[in-house]
């Protein structure tokens, strides 16, 4: 896996989604293998993160963190501004016209990247036992529902922006993301808990955001065909099954997402797609869809044991038990990419930072579905 650690990258060579899983995968190894260097990468990436993308770019006029806080105070609140995306180019400028294809390298924030480094955040907080991280997941949390929260005339929360400038003052694509309030109705839940059982941190800010976040995912419809946005969903359905503050609301809503990942899996497996060339497919998010099939069996077991919260859905209980032989579909899509990964052609070459990280974690995906004690 390339992280750029030895030696150290450069401000370019930082992309927040990469980097997130890659924390989640040195924890990982940390947890198995019991040796003290994995917690290190684990521990040096994140602050090369926060040094980075916490940071206005070189190439930008504006200069120090964008928090707007000072050297000292910033470095103790990293993620009060946000996170970059780290994306190749700058961010398009104020009065400039959107170009859809240059926006895609255009930098900026994105709301679901920053509720994975929260996720990741989250993770380092409990295995290292670092009660900083989860104090800075709590705050950067709080800072994507400012700056990403679409209100409406009433001034009522109706959406969230799909992608922010890096200062978090206006949207560059007012679109709403499919399951950005899902993402952050879950991770915000997840923070809010880490903040609290490890430093004692009330995270208020959060707390308030969690419930128009909330109402944004009760009536979901959350079918989709698309292998990664699948494998994000039963990322979400198994970190809401594992979280300790549940309510009859997230019954209501892991119901829904069952349903649609049986859906959207049908759909998937109807078009071929996995049967398509590789020169045809993207591997980071078919892995992204291996991730999420692991979660299966941890969904399934969370449901059969917690009778006082979901015994009263038998449709929950048979939604299940249609979804679990898809999981042997995840270890189907990992030989495939192996081959590729080992072979290094072409296509796997052009998204290869992502492409490693997503099957590292495939591999060895516990502290990812994790929300806290693997």
């Amino acid at each position: 896996m390339r992280t750029g650690l030895r030696p150290p990258a450069g401000d370019h060579e930082r992309y927040l989604w990469t980097d997130a899983f890659a924390v989640c995968d040195f924890l990982e190894l940390f947890r198995q293998k019991h040796d003290e260097e994995y917690l290190r990468y684990a521990t040096v990436l994140i602050d090369q993160v926060h040094l980075a993308l916490g940071r206005y770019r070189d190439d930008d006029m504006r200069r120090g963190w964008i928090s707007g806080l000072d050297e000292e105070t910033a470095r103790l609140h990293p993620t009060a501004g946000g996170l970059r995306i780290g994306k190749p180019l700058k961010e398009r400028g104020a009065g400039e016209p959107i170009d859809e294809r240059l926006e895609w390298d255009r930098d900026g924030q994105y709301f679901h990247y920053l509720t994975k480094w929260m996720h990741a955040l989250c993770q380092a907080a409990f295995l290292a036992g670092e009660t900083a991280y989860a104090r800075w997941a709590a705050e950067l949390g709080e800072a994507a529902f400012k700056g990403f929260a679409r209100r409406s005339s009433s001034d009522e929360i109706a959406g969230v922006y799909w992608k922010m400038s890096t200062d978090l003052s206006r949207p560059l694509v007012a679109a709403t993301g499919l399951h950005d309030a899902l993402d952050g109705f879950i991770s915000f839940r997840e923070a809010r808990n880490a903040a609290k059982t490890l430093a004692n941190v009330e995270a208020t800010g959060l707390s308030a955001a969690i419930e128009p976040l909330s109402l944004l995912c009760r009536y979901g419809n959350w079918t989709t065909d698309d292998p990664l946005g699948l494998g994000g969903l039963l990322f979400d359905a198994c970190r809401l099954c594992r979280l300790p503050d549940a309510g009859l609301n997230d019954v209501r809503v892991v119901e829904q997402l069952m349903d649609g990942c049986r859906n959207g899996l049908t759909s998937l497996l109807a078009g071929r797609q996995l049967s398509w060339p590789a020169a045809h497919r993207l591997a980071f998010r078919e892995l992204g869809l291996a991730i999420g099939l692991r979660a299966l069996p941890i969904i399934a077991d969370a449901v059969a044991r917690d009778r006082s919260r979901f015994g009263r859905r038998p449709a929950l209980g048979r939604t299940l038990n249609l979804l679990l032989p898809y999981e042997s579909l995840s270890e189907k899509i990992i030989s495939f990419w192996m081959l590729h990964a080992q072979h290094r052609d072409a296509n796997w070459l052009a998204h290869q930072n992502i492409n490693e990280v997503m099957l590292a974690t495939a591999l060895i995906p516990d502290t990812f579905l994790s929300v806290g004690e693997v």
